[in-house]
C-alpha cells in the first residue's frame, strides 16, 4: 500500500496546477523550485509535499481535473 496524501496537499496542487498548467515538472528538485517562487507556503514541509505530489502527477501522468 502506498502513502496516503490528505485532501489540503491535492485541493493545493489543483489550485496552482489551475493558475500555473507548467508549475509541474518530472524531478522533484525542479518542482519544490519552481514552487518557492509560483506559491507562499506556511512551511517548508507542505510546499515539499506539494512538489512530490506534483513529481508522481507528471511521472504517473495523472490528471488532476475533478471529474463532476
Amino acid at each position: 500500500m502506498g502513502r496516503v496524501r490528505n485532501t489540503f496537499i491535492k485541493r493545493n496542487a489543483r489550485q496552482i496546477l489551475e493558475k500555473y498548467p507548467d508549475a509541474a515538472a518530472k524531478t522533484f528538485e525542479e518542482n519544490k523550485a519552481s514552487l518557492k517562487t509560483k506559491a507562499d507556503f506556511a512551511s517548508k514541509k507542505i510546499r515539499n509535499r506539494v512538489a512530490g505530489f506534483f513529481t508522481f502527477i507528471k511521472k504517473k501522468g495523472i490528471s488532476l481535473k475533478k471529474v463532476e
